[in-house]
């Protein structure tokens, strides 16, 4: 089995905020991620595949399509903008970096099953800061 991986970044503010929860009990659970007005993160997008060579280009994928795949499922509809209100995938969802990562992780496996017989999404990892990142990992 070989692993391809490829490293997007782009930018997004969100806020983390349950609405069935008071002010307090939003401030309490969620900190300063509950400020009213959001705040941002630079993240940082993994995208890796599985898969086995095709034995006429030696790729599981071609990187310029899975370059372009994720900047146009994932990336133009999330860079600079809120989580919360301009990104269709998200919403009526907690804006957490986990749910971001797992509805990533969903959307571009459906697209790569569509376009590749010999590779599959193997996982995303989503790193929010530097320190703190959320990995959706393949079913077997």
């Amino acid at each position: 089995m070989i692993f391809l991986s490829r490293k997007e970044h782009f930018n997004a503010a969100h806020k983390l905020y349950n609405p069935s929860w008071t002010e307090e009990k939003n401030k309490e659970v969620f900190g300063p991620c509950a400020n009213p007005n959001g705040h941002g993160h630079n993240y940082e997008l993994i995208v890796t595949l599985c898969g086995t060579p095709d034995p006429d280009t030696g790729f599981i994928f071609d990187l310029k399509k899975l370059s372009t795949l994720i900047r146009e499922k994932v990336i133009e509809k999330v860079d600079h903008k809120n989580l919360n209100m301009d990104v269709d995938f998200m919403q009526g969802k907690m804006a957490s970096t986990e749910v971001l990562a797992y509805e990533i992780f969903n959307i571009l496996k459906k697209e790569i099953e569509l376009q590749c017989s010999n590779a599959e999404l193997y996982k995303i990892t989503l790193y929010e800061t530097p320190r703190n990142f959320v990995e959706v990992i393949r079913e077997k």
